[in-house]
């Protein structure tokens, strides 16, 4: 009988704060399925504390100090770890050609092939890409340059 009216609960508060959680989640994510995860965790959260509240406005207060708190976390963690899925990579390209530079973009030093892809697949400014890698904007931009530059000379030598 406790699940039904814990299940009832967690309804209930989707109901009522479920939009104002997802748009400060989307805001502070920029993705929805990461804001969706948010949250699901601070539900998941609320459940594991399951805390006493004075009334409304402190209960919702909690809710969204918690959500926004999961959403920095998250942003952490996706500095500290970049990553591009390779598979959804190869999808979004249309013709051979593009997948063949694919595949020699993933041919490059880690190094390279990071900033490559941040700036000109998930459309990262210079200042960004410095604040995920965690260097400069000028280290940035010469990484840039070099690995369009190894990128040509790889290209050129598989597929020329």
């Amino acid at each position: 009988m406790q699940t039904n009216t814990t299940a009832e609960k967690i309804e209930t508060l989707l109901q009522t704060y479920g939009n104002g959680l997802f748009r400060l989640s989307l805001v502070m994510l920029r993705n929805e399925s990461d804001a969706e995860d948010a949250i699901q965790d601070t539900m998941i959260r609320y459940l594991q504390k399951a805390p006493n509240f004075r009334d409304a406005d402190h209960e919702k207060a909690w809710l969204f100090k918690v959500c926004t708190n999961i959403c920095h976390d998250m942003l952490r963690y996706r500095k500290r770890h970049p990553q591009v899925d390779i598979d959804t990579q190869y999808h979004l390209t249309e013709k051979e050609t593009d997948a063949s530079l694919l595949d020699a973009l993933m041919e490059l030093p880690e190094r390279f092939k990071l900033v490559l892809i941040l700036y000109y697949v998930e459309g990262y400014r210079i200042h960004e890409i410095a604040e995920i890698i965690e260097r400069s904007p000028s280290a940035v931009k010469m990484r840039l340059q070099k690995g369009r530059k190894l990128l040509e000379n790889t290209y050129r030598k598989e597929y020329l």
